[in-house]
């Protein structure tokens, strides 16, 4: 089958997790027979609307579209809610000349709902909806938006497009699943898809950027966050972890991101005076993973006060790299007797700081539970998480009414 996938970042240049994430989907369903297409907003200063490239085999579409990172909330919403009108623009011949079989669609953003029911209706396509922040529930819930504001009502107008025009939603966790049905009881073909990745270790023989060396921390004990810095992540749960192991002088912390809450960590690290956290700016997807061989700690958050029950999708980077977990969530969150149960790290509700801080201490002091438990997430990743299992999966439910 010819299968369009559709997230809304991509590599070589992003750092977002999804994007690795889809590129390995991507690769696997090469393996497995299939030809899938990469449809994915491209660099707002490209000359052509529509600019085709490959990498690693994978055949990419990059339609022009405004920025949708690094500004304003209005301007981002603006140029998000123009995604699948872009997208349609630069695609429309050429998918005429190469139908579409199937798409497989992620969440967020909400915007591509749209562009998949011109698919489903054009094309006979058969959709799966990878549905992993509930937009814009979870920001209601940080309090960023009224549930009753204008822009709310918007946003859930294109929610309930995205959910529509879907075949079947794959939710990360058996509580997701629950949630979802709580707040869309009409929407009935869902099913748990959970976070994958590859389960082959990188590895480098040569690491172009020698972290340990460039901040002169070479014998401490690395607590590594990676990935988005933004609200839902509530920065503040780290940060705070941060500064309770501030005389820990074998330990430092390393934020490597991008996001709406980098000028907090910036401003923490002054209020705090935070000596033992380095923050830097996103990566490549080459940097990232060989910063995961430097590190000894995975760190991962989510908002107290999120409802969905996520499974953050950096802990699969970690995993597949033998780091040991740390980190807390909502309360509900499945992931904590997940992580817990099988010894691959350490994981509370967010506000339990004094937990979270005696297992960081933990693990600072004991170099074989870092190990250890590195080696149980790997294990729980082969056995849960494989990117084969994960294609497998979706094709199963996309074959069903092809």
């Amino acid at each position: 089958m010819r299968i369009a996938l559709f997230p809304d970042d991509y590599l070589p240049d992003s750092t977002l997790v999804h994007a690795k994430m889809f590129h390995e989907l991507a690769l696997e369903l090469i393996r497995l027979g299939h030809t899938p297409i990469i449809i994915t907003p491209g660099n707002p200063n490209q000359s052509t609307l529509l600019s085709v490239d490959f990498l690693d085999g994978v055949e990419i579409w990059r339609f022009k579209n405004g920025q949708t990172r690094g500004i304003g909330k209005v301007k981002r919403a603006i140029n998000e809610s123009l995604l699948s009108f872009n997208a349609w623009r630069a695609i429309n011949k050429k998918v005429k000349d190469n139908p579409i079989d199937a798409c497989i669609n992620y969440a967020p953003t909400i915007f591509f709902g749209p562009l998949l029911q011109w698919f489903r209706y054009k094309y006979k396509t058969n959709n799966y909806l990878v549905l992993r922040d509930m937009f814009p529930q979870w920001a209601i819930d940080e309090g960023l938006i009224s549930p009753i504001s204008p822009i709310t009502l918007y946003f859930r107008l294109f929610e309930r497009l995205n959910y529509s025009s879907s075949d079947i939603i794959g939710l990360m966790s058996d509580a997701n699943v629950d949630f979802f049905i709580k707040q869309h009881p009409k929407f009935k073909q869902i099913e748990v898809l959970r976070n994958w990745a590859c389960v082959e270790p990188f590895e480098s023989e040569k690491i172009s950027r020698n972290i340990r060396g460039e901040l002169n921390i070479k014998d401490k004990v690395i607590y590594f966050y990676g990935g988005n810095i933004g609200h839902a992540q509530d920065m503040d749960n780290l940060l705070r972890l941060a500064k309770a192991m501030i005389n820990e002088t074998d330990a430092h912390f390393l934020f490597v991101g991008q996001g709406d809450e980098i000028e907090l960590v910036k401003r923490r690290q002054i209020e705090w005076n935070l000596t033992n956290l380095t923050l830097l700016p996103s990566v490549s997807q080459t940097v990232y993973k060989e910063l995961l061989l430097q590190v000894d700690v995975g760190l991962f958050s989510l908002a107290h006060s999120h409802k969905a029950h996520n499974f953050p999708g950096k802990l699969l980077g970690y995993m597949v790299q033998s780091l040991p977990i740390l980190g807390s969530v909502n309360p509900g969150n499945d992931l904590i007797e997940y992580i817990n149960e099988r010894d691959a790290g350490y994981a509370y509700v967010n506000g339990e700081d004094e937990l979270l801080l005696l297992a960081a201490k933990r693990l600072l002091h004991d170099e074989k539970l870092r190990k250890s438990y590195g080696c149980n997430a790997y294990d729980v990743l082969v056995k849960d998480f494989s990117v084969n299992t994960a294609a497998e999966k979706i094709l199963q439910q996309i074959n069903k009414d092809c």
